[in-house]
């Protein structure tokens, strides 16, 4: 659903990528770095989640059946998500700092940050987005909505796990205990 003809969901999200690609010039060198083919397991599914997303249409019409009724107030709960997530990855972002990458990388220097939204959960900027992506999902009201958010899930969790393996062999017991005090995705619960 689009206001006025304006689509406010698309808006949020181009607003957020050119900050995006702003902010990630001022990051420390690399160190180590994830391989192509590992960069692309995580990526390849994004793209394929935003194709869903946003395509006017899929072929055959597949999934876009509604599993929400195209009425205002779907169409605003997403819109609300959306700035929600995106703002929040932003503050996770602006946190991070240098540290930031947004592929799996240890930087020179690299700090554990636990401060900011760091307190609640250790890969802020993944709940932001999942939380931004399932906004996008409600606005669309579409079931190829909830299989993107599904697919960025998985993409997002596969992503995780491979810097929480690196951020214990950067930080040892530090990142340990941190992993033990402060959950992964959801704060109290995943």
């Amino acid at each position: 659903m689009t206001i006025g003809g304006a689509n406010l969901v698309g808006a949020l999200w181009t607003v957020w990528a050119a900050y995006w690609f702003v902010a990630a010039r001022s990051v420390k060198q690399t160190r180590r770095l994830e391989s192509p083919l590992s960069r692309a397991a995580h990526i390849v599914p994004l793209f394929v989640a935003v194709w869903l997303l946003w395509t006017p249409a899929l072929p055959d019409h597949v999934l876009e059946g509604r599993f929400l009724p195209d009425a205002p107030a779907t169409y605003w709960t997403g819109v609300v998500l959306v700035a929600a997530g995106l703002l929040f990855a932003i503050r996770a972002r602006n946190v991070l700092g240098r540290n930031w990458s947004g592929l799996v990388t240890v930087k020179q220097d690299h700090e554990l940050i636990r401060s900011g939204p760091y307190r609640f959960v250790r890969h802020p900027i993944y709940t932001g987005l999942l939380v931004a992506f399932a906004g996008s999902a409600i606005a669309r009201g579409e079931w190829r909505g909830l299989v993107a958010l599904a697919i960025v899930f998985a993409a997002l969790w596969r992503k995780l796990k491979l810097e929480e393996q690196w951020m214990i062999e950067t930080f040892g017991d530090a990142y340990l205990r941190y992993r033990a005090e402060v959950r992964a995705l959801i704060p109290f619960v995943l």
